[in-house]
């Protein structure tokens, strides 16, 4: 499911914005080509409004002068006097004079020149023309008429439009191969990026299942015995018999409402609906009294239970108290249960100037390396702790949830001798 969706985001991603970037491209390269056009035309004009000027001074026209006027190629040029071509004109190739001719219908087509005859002596036109008929224009004419006492002068002047022609087809091979390098690009950001906003959401539905899993495997123990127990008790022929079997089934009742607390504990933390409420807090008054509360029972189990203070005062910690002695009483429940008959458990209290540390140390059996990332995780169990019925492996990640809610952090190593140090860190501020 999650493989679906991560090519459907990446393509969606990958859809839209190379969509907008197209869409950009295009609109920058039609403003960018319509001042290209623009400007290359006011050059012409430019160009032309000079050597009409310079027509106008010329009472003779000669070859040496047409000859400059075509700037080695750059201009074509065609003279008429009276209706009547210019010898000149002969030098033109049949393409170039293809092309005139081209020029000369469109223009007696498109202008009306009569109506502006009588009102000036010299006139000129510039327009742009496509010679080939099709809607791509590719030349620009300068059409200049002269009236003089021995008649009327034409000159047609013509620019090809190749070069402007040549930088715009330039510049939309540059942009369709940004276009293109941007969409590989885009391609693989959102391929990437997809899979880092689903990778959290596929861990978490992993986890989800797991827990579901782990759950009903945890649930289904005591249910089982419930049952059992009940079936039995019914068939009992002995008061004293069914007295036993309803005691099994009570104790099994509470060690599932007890894992169905926890579970509840571990839903709210996750709907983000665990309130802490936080206090300055003495934190070595709170160790001393979760020492006195579970000092009877390690003396039942015959473990000596040691505490550590600090002989100064200890700077309150703003948390909340409640939540603090339930992670000590988890972890202290844990080094009870793991801890054999004449061993020790240690509580102690450090600080510095930014942080305040918890640590719980027993001399047990121990956590091996492998285990340690994992003792973290919901429902899990070392091998040496399977056999304890009252766990249910929710302790420690509960106990994780309510010091990462204070900003803080958990941490597990071995303790020296043997058995393992579990150390909670506190911000002061």
């Amino acid at each position: 499911m999650f493989r679906k969706v991560h090519v459907r985001l990446a393509f969606l991603c990958t859809g839209i914005t190379s969509f907008i970037l197209f869409v950009m491209s295009c609109c920058y390269l039609y403003i960018s080509e319509a001042g290209l056009k623009s400007r290359s035309f006011t050059s012409f004009q430019n160009d032309m409004n000079t050597l009409v000027s310079n027509l106008e001074q010329q009472t003779i026209i000669t070859h040496e002068w047409l000859t400059r006027i075509e700037d080695n190629g750059k201009y074509l040029i065609n003279v008429v006097d009276n209706g009547v071509p210019f010898l000149y004109n002969e030098r033109n190739t049949p393409e170039q004079k293809q092309l005139f001719e081209a020029a000369w219908k469109f223009y007696e087509h498109t202008f009306a020149v009569e109506s502006v005859i009588s009102a000036y002596d010299t006139w000129h036109m510039e327009y742009t023309f496509s010679s080939t008929g099709s809607k791509q224009e590719d030349h620009y004419a300068c059409v200049t008429t002269s009236r003089r006492s021995t008649g009327t002068l034409q000159v047609m002047i013509l620019c090809s439009m190749e070069p402007l022609l040549i930088q715009i087809r330039t510049q939309r091979l540059l942009f369709f191969l940004l276009d293109l390098l941007a969409f590989v690009a885009l391609a693989l950001f959102s391929w990437y990026f997809t899979r880092r906003i689903l990778k959290p959401l596929e861990e978490n539905q992993k986890r989800q299942n797991q827990f579901i899993a782990s759950a009903s495997h945890e649930l289904r123990t005591p249910l089982a015995v419930i049952l059992s127990c009940a079936s039995a008790s019914a068939r009992a022929p002995k008061e004293k018999e069914r007295i036993h079997f309803l005691e099994s089934i009570q104790s099994e009742g509470l060690r599932m409402s007890r894992l169905i607390d926890d579970m509840l504990l571990l839903t709210r933390a996750d709907s983000l609906s665990w309130t802490i409420q936080k206090e300055p807090v003495e934190l070595d008054t709170l160790l001393l009294d979760t020492f006195e509360t579970f000092e009877p029972a390690a003396a039942e189990q015959s473990i000596r239970l040691l505490i550590e203070l600090p002989e100064d005062t200890v700077p309150a910690v703003r948390c909340d108290p409640q939540r603090i002695r339930q992670v000590l009483a988890i972890l202290l429940h844990n080094a009870l249960s793991y801890t054999p008959e004449n061993g020790q458990i240690r509580l102690s209290l450090l600080y510095d100037e930014k942080t305040v540390k918890l640590l719980v140390a027993d001399n047990g059996i121990g956590i091996s390396d492998e285990e340690k990332p994992r003792i973290f995780e919901r429902f899990y169990r070392s091998d040496q702790a399977r056999s304890e019925k009252g766990h249910f492996g929710l302790g420690l990640c509960i106990a994780s949830e309510i010091i990462h809610a204070h900003q803080g952090r958990i941490l597990v190593s071995d303790t020296p001798g043997g058995g393992s140090t579990f150390t909670v860190i506190l911000h002061r501020s």
